[in-house]
């Protein structure tokens, strides 16, 4: 199931057309066009938990935590407050799996019932190819992209991994390299060093956006605690491509 779109915002009428083409049964998918006046969607326990005092960084979890209210709204679950956790990864309710993210334009959340899909993660990037530096860096010899759009293939693999990453810590507690990810874009999965494997959907315009989604039945957390890498908390988006040597699979701050 998908929310409208907001009114009179084509990007993300686009965008929520396609995402709602690849979301599997059971998963809720959303976007939103972020705004000024976005960081005033945060509920108040929300604001509290996000240290950043950046206002794009506020607006863009406002805009992404708008769309996941209104996502667990359809689930039956109201003003729910999605703070973000000690580790920087935001804490959903008991019952739902879910995943935000976000670019410099749009906002992008997921949302699903532990009955249907044990984890869910989501990344989005622009449409553009991947410098070839960065590519050095994020492709391992095992990826398999040849079946997707060669121009696009690069940015592809880079958003899989993230989102492989996010779908597979909750489960697994382990922090990974893109090295420590193997995607292979032919059969649509992808499977990390320790044998997690998580199935994949894509679309590619307007935007790139990938849903990694682990399957299977998941009734509560597994009790481990361990830190999200975060540099996102460190780096502005345009650094973390110049600095990604650091290997760490990173978009979780919201």
């Amino acid at each position: 199931m998908t929310r409208p779109p907001d009114a009179g915002a084509s990007l993300s009428a686009q965008l929520l057309a396609a995402m709602a083409a690849m979301a599997p049964a059971g998963v809720r998918i959303g976007c939103r066009t972020i705004r000024e006046g976005d960081e005033n969607h945060l509920l108040p326990q929300e604001a509290r938990s996000i240290p950043s005092r950046l206002p794009l960084m506020r607006r863009a979890s406002g805009a992404a935590r708008w769309i996941a209210h209104e996502l667990l709204a359809d689930m039956g679950l109201n003003d729910v407050a999605i703070l973000r956790g000690s580790s920087g990864a935001p804490v959903w309710p008991h019952g739902v799996t879910g995943s935000l993210a976000h670019d410099d334009e749009i906002a992008v959340a997921a949302v699903a019932p532990l009955s249907h899909v044990a984890s869910l993660g989501i990344d989005i990037e622009p449409a553009l190819p991947l410098p070839d530096d960065i590519f050095a860096l994020v492709a391992v010899p095992a990826d398999r992209i040849d079946a997707t759009d060669p121009y696009l293939a690069g940015r592809i693999l880079f958003a899989a991994k993230e989102a492989v990453y996010k779908a597979a810590y909750p489960l697994d507690g382990e922090v990974l390299g893109y090295e420590d990810i193997t995607v292979d874009l032919d059969a649509s999965d992808a499977v990390t060093k320790t044998g997690r494997r998580a199935r994949l959907v894509y679309c590619v315009a307007p935007c790139v956006v990938v849903l990694a989604f682990v399957d299977g039945v998941r009734s509560e957390a597994p009790p481990f605690k361990r830190e999200w890498a975060s540099a996102r908390q460190l780096l502005n988006k345009a650094h973390f491509f110049r600095r990604a040597v650091a290997k760490r699979l990173t978009r979780f701050v919201l």
